[in-house]
């Protein structure tokens, strides 16, 4: 009439299923422990997080030197291209000034040739009085003269010209007065142009050309010439 009762057992494996299994419990405790580590480093390590006010600054200092780093960029391209600019000037310029150089030595080259065709000075003299031309204009002798100095390698002479004019005024027929001297360098060759004023009237009609040393004061040369 009465059934055996059979034994109770129990199982560990139905349990641990209603529990939920052990690799999500696993994985759970790992992400608590990594925020938990994160938050310690974070507390204790690491700088401490900016607020607003701070990031708004952070921000505004970035805009700030991204707007000085593109000036800077601005002004250097500006100055790279100014001294491009002026690379080119300094080019066009050294080739104009050889330019002018070999200009200079053809005019010095010719004039040395016309100077050497000149009727030489009968006086001769250490200085010679090659070619002259005077005009009186306006109460002034007007003057032309060209010179060539003996020892042509020889330094540059500190001189002066002496003009001593003969003629008629009002006041003094036949006079013969000196103007002015005038301060020179002499080197091998020399054109001088210029003006003096005549004084008292005066209606010249020959000129004396004087060349002097201006160091000793002696004589380097003279010549008589007419005034037209």
């Amino acid at each position: 009439m009465f059934r055996r009762s059979r034994p109770l057992t129990f199982s560990t494996y139905s349990r641990r299923r209603s529990r939920g299994p052990l690799w999500l419990w696993l994985l759970l405790g790992g992400v608590v422990a990594g925020a938990a580590a994160v938050l310690l480093a974070q507390e204790h390590w690491l700088p401490p997080r900016l607020t607003a006010e701070a990031s708004a600054r952070v921000v505004t200092a970035r805009d700030a030197a991204e707007a000085e780093r593109q000036r800077l960029e601005g002004e250097l391209e500006l100055a790279t291209r100014q001294r491009a600019e002026a690379e080119q000037a300094r080019t066009t310029m050294a080739a104009e000034l050889a330019t002018a150089k070999e200009r200079l030595t053809q005019a010095q080259q010719d004039l040395a040739a016309v100077v050497a065709a000149l009727p030489p000075d009968p006086r001769g003299g250490t200085v010679a009085v090659r070619a002259a031309r005077f005009a009186a204009v306006g109460g002034e002798l007007r003057y032309d003269i060209v010179l060539t100095r003996d020892g042509a390698g020889n330094r540059p002479l500190p001189a002066r010209l002496e003009l001593h004019v003969g003629g008629d005024s009002a006041q003094r027929p036949g006079a013969t007065l000196a103007l002015p001297p005038v301060a020179l360098t002499l080197g091998a060759h020399a054109v001088l142009r210029g003006s003096l004023p005549l004084p008292g009237g005066l209606r010249p009609q020959q000129a004396t050309v004087r060349i002097v040393d201006a160091g000793a004061g002696r004589l380097l040369g003279m010549r008589l010439l007419n005034v037209r």
